[in-house]
C-alpha cells in the first residue's frame, strides 16, 4: 500500500483540529476530573477512550480521502 502525500496531509490536519477541540471541550468545559469520575476514577480507561477518540477519527479521514488521480 502506496502512501498518498495528500491523503496525510488532511489527516494531520484534522488530527490537529480534533485534537484542539477535544483539549478545549474536555479541559475547558468539563473538566478532566468530572470525566475521570464518570469512569468510575481509573486513569487508564479514561486515558485510552480519549486516545481513541483521536487516533480513530483521524484514520477514517486517512481511509475515506481520496487519492488524487495523475
Amino acid at each position: 500500500m502506496k502512501l498518498s502525500k495528500r491523503k496525510i496531509k488532511f489527516s494531520l490536519i484534522f488530527l490537529v483540529c480534533w485534537f484542539a477541540l477535544l483539549v478545549f471541550f474536555i479541559d475547558g468545559l468539563h473538566k478532566f476530573e468530572n470525566i475521570l469520575a464518570f469512569f468510575g476514577g481509573s486513569y487508564p480507561i479514561t486515558e485510552t477512550i480519549l486516545i481513541l477518540l483521536v487516533i480513530i477519527p483521524t484514520v477514517l479521514v486517512y481511509l475515506f480521502t481520496k487519492s488524487e488521480k495523475k
